[in-house]
């Protein structure tokens, strides 16, 4: 009888432990489902906005740009609207255009900025960097219309800047200074210096100060450093603020219309134009979706020029 039941005690102490593991793997995998769980519902809300604002429209776009409509609600599925687009001289040109000062705002978005956050991450000291970030915040706390409208006072032919002109003998009567490509690129630069500057002073703030005190000690130049060290760490940052301003750049509607007038020839105008004065939706759909085509073929060249992945770039600014 005691070995009977010292053997159903064995037994039962023997079961216990695979008992127990069973027990903890339900219990993780019930922990790991409801993390997913929990990970779907923070996702929801902002998958949804991306598939009803995003996605769905992009796709009826798409749709509405390859038909023709041949009679009172009668389409058929046609490339004619491209077509149109290649065949009119006018649509190309300011297509063309319309990307070149595109990648020229880019660039000087990028001259101005890089200085600036270069004070802001390495030479500005205490509070007084975040202060100067905030100062060139604070432009961006109105509207881009009234920024717009803003430099519309300034520059017009009763302006405040041709006035001074005057006073200080530059010029023997106001001159009109809006509607040239000049003063589009200054617009589209202050509208989109914040974009270039955000990302660059994320990327010099994790630059050692080490490593230029070091290549000062081995002799080397201010041009050297910049281009063999400081350039470098902050490719990731450069590339993410180009992108970021050139897609801002070419699908910017306002500045380039108000400060270039009549004469601005930006291809969203044109998009503008076909849909709702025109009410030619088709015609419209195609040339945002060569637009589209345009800044995404614009924006692989340039990582493939800068040398880096997009998810990198995101990543490390």
């Amino acid at each position: 009888m005691l070995s009977g039941a010292q053997g159903r005690h064995m037994s039962e102490r023997s079961g216990a432990p695979g008992a127990g593991q069973t027990g903890g793997g339900v219990a993780a995998m019930g922990a790991r489902w409801q993390g997913r769980i929990a990970l779907a519902l923070l996702l929801m809300p902002a998958l949804l906005w991306l598939g009803a604002l995003i996605v769905l429209p992009h796709v009826d776009l798409g749709i509405l740009s390859f038909r023709e409509r041949v009679g009172p609600r009668q389409y058929v599925s046609s490339l004619a609207q491209y077509r149109t687009f290649f065949s009119e001289p006018l649509y190309w040109n300011v297509f063309v255009r319309t990307a070149w000062m595109s990648v020229v705002s880019t660039v000087l978005t990028l001259l101005l900025a890089f200085p600036i956050a270069w004070i802001i991450a390495k030479l500005a000291r205490g509070r007084s960097g975040a202060v100067l970030f905030i100062v060139c915040l604070i432009p961006f706390w109105v509207s881009e219309t009234v920024r717009t409208l803003g430099w519309m006072i300034l520059l017009r032919e009763s302006g405040v800047l041709p006035a001074i002109f005057v006073k200080l003998g530059i010029t023997a009567v106001p001159v009109e200074l809006l509607y040239r490509d000049a003063t589009i690129l200054v617009g589209l630069v202050y509208t989109s210096m914040l974009f270039m500057l955000v990302p660059l002073v994320s990327s010099l703030e994790t630059l050692d100060d080490s490593l230029i005190e070091a290549a000062y000690d081995l002799g080397a130049g201010g041009p050297a450093i910049l281009r063999t060290i400081v350039i470098p760490h902050a490719a990731p940052g450069i590339t993410a603020g180009c992108i970021i301003v050139f897609m801002l750049t070419l699908g910017n509607y306002l500045t380039p219309t108000l400060l270039g007038g009549k004469n601005s020839q930006w291809f969203t105008e044109q998009i503008y134009t076909q849909f709702i004065t025109r009410f030619n939706w088709e015609q419209g759909a195609a040339l945002g979706f060569l637009l589209l085509a345009l800044s995404t073929a614009l924006v692989i060249a340039g990582l493939r020029l800068a040398g880096q992945s997009f998810g990198d770039v995101m990543r490390r600014t």
